[in-house]
Formats: C-alpha cells, structure tokens, sequence
C-alpha cells in the first residue's frame, strides 16, 4: 500500500524557513540558505546505510523522484537477493570500479585509455562515488546529465595554460557529456562481461546532437597549405599534413606509422592500434611515391616515420605548434582550422568526388555507414550532379 505523507507536503515544504528541514518515510526535505530545497534520503536496505542527495526543487526534483529513488534501491536489492549466492562479495563501488577498470583495459590494450581516465577521474567518479556500481540508475545518470549541462567552463586561447578574465565563458556541449556517457555505457558493459555484476543497471540516453557543420578545406587552401608547410622549420610537419590530407588517417594513427608496416607494393599502411580495430589503409599513388622518398631519407634502423628520441614512446605524439604556424601563414584560421580537419578534409571531398559511401568507410575507417553519411550534406553541388547524371539516363519527354 502506498505511504501517506502527513509533514512532508507541498504546503509544509514551502512554508520551510532558511535552515529548517522535514523528515518522513526515510525522506528529508531541507530549506538551503540560497533558498533552493533539496531533497535527500535516508534508508536501511539489507543492512546498509543509504544515504544520498537526490536532487533540488531548482533542478526539478520532487518527493515523488524520491520515493521513486527508494523503490528502487529496495527492488534492486531484492533481486540480488534472488540472483546472486549467498556469500557474496560486498557491492562494487562506482570508484572501485572505475580503477578496477582502467587496470584490466591497461593490460588487455584498450583503446583512447587517456581520454577514458580523464572522463572517469574529472567528472563520472566524483559524481557517482562509492556507491554501487550495481544500484546506479537511469534516475541518477539523468541528474548527472542534468548538473553537468549546468556547469560552466572557461574556455582559453589555445596555448594558454593561465584562465584570464577575457577568456569566453560557455556550458559543457552535449557531445561533451555524450562521450562520458559513452564511457560509462563501457564500464557498464565491461563489468557484465567480467563477472562484476549480473545486468547492465540503468539505460543510458544520449543527448542528441543534430548534424553540425563540418570544417574542410577548398582545393585553393589546401594548395596554401601544402606550399606553406613546404617552407616550414618543422621538417614533418610537411609529411604529417600530406598523408593527412590523402588517407583521412587520424592524428594519433599518421603520427604512430612504423616503417615497417607500410607496404609500397600493395600501397597500404597497416594500423594495429586504429580507433575502430586494426585494419589496412589504403594510400594513393603520389603518397606512394612520396613515403618511398622521405622514409629512405630517415636514419637507418629507427622503427618509426615520425621519429622523436627524446619522446617516451620513440616517436612524435604533438604537432599542434607547427600545424598552427603553417595553418596562419597560409592565411587560414588556427583556431578553426585543426589538426583534424584534414581528416574532414579528405574525407568531404571523398563524398564530392562521387565515390560511394561504403567505399568512403573503408577508407576513412568509420564504425559505421552513419558516421559517413554526415559528410554527404556539406556541399550539395555532388547531388546535383548526381541528379543531372539520372535525368540524361533517362530523357523523359516534357
């Protein structure tokens, strides 16, 4: 039978004065001195204390989200009761977890380990804490949308380590909060697979983030490019924006090729660490004949084509500086121009070329057809081109 509540009212609540609180059925209400109301809950399950914020008036929280909160802690515990055997370990914390984590991927070569770490370390762990990975609910991952869409950043000129007061003051992007959610959905996934916990907890929905406008460069500014980088005191900064700019490859994947895994005969790159899974990169016939030149050009026996001895890895890991000097001087925007927009580049005028788009996947090595779609509303002068090509086929009569 459901609770009646005979303190904790809408009447009581507002009445509330500065500091003064309402306690009923595990649920408090208090009144902060910003005026805001927040809600928390208070309960014994199993044994274990349960004690959490479950949000304020401001952000929308009602009693009834609370007792909702509640009902599900109740439910979760009573199914593990049921699926679980006696003697089990005590519930992984979302902290535990996320090191527990991070370790096992460390040693099975996960992929983006530092873009992980910092989703994880900087927002995901201190929001959830030490509560139960296994009692983490869609509720809570909507309040974390919810407060994360609410927090501001700063953001600096690039190359500025210092926050200044002229620097623009803006929200977290929803991609922004859509690639920690990723994260979670993979730990989530992860701790099914490794025996942490029975079932996924909560579902997890993303924000949507429309289409966007992706940034490339017209044949006139690639010409400025290649010629500025040509002339630059960085001797690879050239080489990094041509295979850039004819393969699609990424940053992190052009600037970790080995020489040894480029095939001039078969005109391939093989990437065993890409983004998607390791695979074959097609080059074309020019960045052939240019690889074959600038590797013999290297010093003997060094494994990589971005050579950088005093790098912990061997090679060149950053090349942002000379990638924005040659970007300025070729007249363009360092600030929009980006060291990925080579990739945007490539791929752009793949889709513009009327080359089809499973072949453009293969190439740019996307997940999935989706992700290249997006490229083929950038310029729609393709598809009319591809319109006038149906209409000659077909010379219908007027």
């Amino acid at each position: 039978m459901a609770k009646t509540f005979a303190r904790l009212t809408r009447p009581a609540m507002r009445k509330l004065a500065t500091g003064e609180k309402i306690h009923e059925h595990g649920i408090t209400f208090e009144r902060s001195r910003s005026g805001d109301g927040v809600f928390t809950v208070n309960i014994m399950v199993d044994g274990q204390r349960i004690h959490r914020v479950v949000g304020r008036e401001s952000d929308g929280t009602t009693r009834s989200q609370a007792e909702a909160f509640i009902e599900k802690v109740r439910s979760d515990a009573k199914h593990d009761r049921l699926a679980l055997p006696k003697g089990r370990k005590i519930a992984l914390s979302m902290r535990e977890a996320a090191a527990r984590y991070l370790d096992r991927l460390t040693t099975e070569g996960g992929k983006d380990l530092k873009m992980k770490r910092q989703r994880l370390d900087l927002h995901l762990v201190p929001f959830f804490g030490d509560y139960p990975l296994s009692k983490i609910s869609g509720f809570d991952v909507e309040r974390y949308k919810h407060l994360r869409q609410k927090e501001v950043v700063s953001v600096r000129p690039r190359g500025k380590a210092v926050v200044r007061a002229t620097d623009k003051i803006t929200t977290v992007k929803p991609s922004t909060i859509n690639r920690e959610l990723a994260v979670l959905s993979h730990l989530f996934n992860k701790a099914v697979e490794w025996g942490w916990i029975d079932r996924r907890p909560a579902r997890i929905n993303r924000f949507s983030e429309g289409q966007g406008r992706i940034t490339y460069l017209t044949v006139d500014q690639i010409a400025r490019l290649v010629e500025c980088a040509k002339t630059d005191a960085n001797a690879q900064i050239y080489p990094f924006i041509v295979i850039g700019l004819e393969t699609a490859m990424r940053r992190s994947e052009i600037l970790s090729i080995r020489r040894e895994n480029i095939d001039l005969q078969r005109r391939v790159i093989y990437l065993p660490k890409a983004k998607a899974g390791a695979r074959e990169q097609p080059i074309t016939e020019h960045l052939t004949r240019f690889l074959a030149s600038y590797a013999a050009a290297l010093q003997p026996g060094n494994p990589w084509l971005f050579p950088s001895p005093g790098a912990k890895g061997g090679h060149t890991v950053d090349v942002r500086k000379p990638f924005r000097r040659v970007v300025a001087a070729a007249g363009l925007d360092p600030d929009k121009i980006l060291r990925h927009t080579l990739r945007h580049t490539a791929i752009t005028h793949l889709v513009q070329a009327g080359v089809d788009l499973p072949t453009v996947k293969r190439i740019s090595g996307h997940k999935t057809l989706a992700m290249v779609e997006r490229y083929s509303h950038q310029n729609g002068a393709h598809i009319q081109a591809a319109m006038d090509k149906l209409q000659a086929r077909l010379k219908v009569a007027s």
